[in-house]
């Protein structure tokens, strides 16, 4: 597996900065996605397009991109989830920059459709866990009805969720076949390699139908001490001994 660069690396470094000052957070969630949304900020986005996190605790890595690019001031990241603060462990609709609330899973494609068919291209980032909503698939099926090519859904595939893997609370293979079967358009990529998923991006098959990335990740990419590690989904009580470890697993694994 190659290493991140030196751009991830630091990304991963500021989320790492604000769970020091909260001691608590989704890290792996964030880790998984966070390729996806720096693409999405740094390459992808026009300021008319709407971009939604529909697997809202994965929050981390879209509040240092946003505050990277000018919705709020950059001090706000370090109150993450204080009382009162701007920055809590869902996204908020009261964030700049942020489209709607999201964290109960399943509802971000649904409002993604209604983006769209107002005209405005729209991404959608899922979890697979998320996949397992009914919601889902009735959003998936309305958007192939409607041809709404200005739909990309991203899947952050990681194969795991807050109880366990994927395959062991509720398979989701074949999952690149289920899409195509709702009349999606599919292309799967490495969803920590920038080129890859740039490419995924701009894909286009020609056939007027809504797509979808399936992006291969980790969750907890970057440090392996969280990696395998299910309780590490979500902690509200990290220690600064941990948060050491894991800056220096962080360092240590990613050296060029």
């Amino acid at each position: 597996m190659r290493h991140l660069d030196e751009r991830s690396i630091e990304l991963r470094e500021k989320i790492l900065d604000m769970v020091a000052k909260s001691h608590k957070g989704h890290i792996k969630s964030a880790f998984s996605c966070l390729e996806i949304v720096r693409v999405l900020y740094d390459d992808i986005l026009k300021p008319d397009d709407k971009c939604i996190l529909s697997k809202g605790h994965g929050c981390l890595a879209q509040y240092i991109m946003l505050a990277e690019k000018g919705y709020f001031p950059e001090g706000e990241l370090y109150t993450f989830c204080n009382d009162g603060a701007l920055l809590g462990g869902h996204p908020s609709a009261k964030i700049p920059g942020v489209e709607i609330a999201t964290g109960s899973l399943g509802h971000g494609l649904s409002v993604g459709i209604g983006f769209a068919l107002m005209g405005h291209d729209t991404y959608v980032i899922l979890g697979d866990g998320e996949c397992n909503e009914g919601a889902v698939w009735e959003a998936a099926m309305c958007a192939s009805k409607h041809h709404l090519n200005n739909l990309t859904g991203i899947i952050d595939y990681n194969k795991q969720q807050s109880y366990g893997a994927d395959i062991e609370v509720m398979s989701l293979s074949p999952f690149v076949d289920k899409w195509r079967s709702f009349g999606w358009d599919t292309v799967e990529v490495d969803g920590h390699n920038v080129k890859e998923l740039c490419y995924g991006f701009s894909w286009n098959s020609g056939t007027g139908n809504p797509k979808v990335i399936i992006a291969n990740t980790i969750k907890g990419r970057g440090i392996k001490l969280i990696t395998d590690n299910p309780r590490w989904h979500y902690r509200d009580d990290i220690t600064d001994e941990e948060i050491n470890k894991l800056y220096e697993a962080l360092y240590a694994e990613n050296l060029f």
